[in-house]
């Protein structure tokens, strides 16, 4: 007897204009010191935070950026955080040449939720948003 697999997808968001990070193993309160700390240093205007799992967060900035300005902004949170989860991102992120976060459930855990807000979200945060609720609504119609 064969036993038919099951596919499970992940689907993600990508692009190379939006600085995104990915915090494994982080406090809500160490998430938002560093996206205070990144929007202040680097003036990206504004942020929302991401719970993906019990202390693991994404940061989504809204100011549009370079390949090259997103991935030394990501450099530098992750070198001065300290945070050895968002520096594995942050290497995967280099090689694939655009920096990706999770919008679909994924195994036993739930679509990302937003928890925070940070001023201006106009720009990258808007065009997020308004993609990830499209991937969200194909995700719930294709009833994986």
């Amino acid at each position: 007897m064969t036993e038919k697999s099951r596919a499970s997808p992940v689907l993600g968001l990508s692009d190379d204009e939006t600085v995104k990070l990915d915090f494994d193993d982080a406090s809500l309160r160490t998430v938002r010191y560093w996206a205070s700390r990144a929007v202040k240093w680097f003036k990206l205007d504004g942020f929302i935070i991401l719970r993906s799992s019990k202390n693991r967060y994404h940061v989504v900035f809204d100011r549009v950026v370079s390949w090259g300005e997103n991935m030394r902004i990501v450099a530098w949170v992750a070198l001065l955080s300290h945070n050895k989860g968002l520096a594995r991102w942050f290497l995967m992120q280099c090689i694939k040449g655009c920096s990706t976060l999770r919008v679909s459930p994924k195994r036993e855990k739930a679509s990302p939720r937003i928890v925070e807000r940070y001023s201006k979200q106009d720009e990258n945060i808007k065009a997020f948003l308004k993609i990830r609720k499209m991937i969200k609504k194909m995700w719930k119609n294709c009833h994986f």
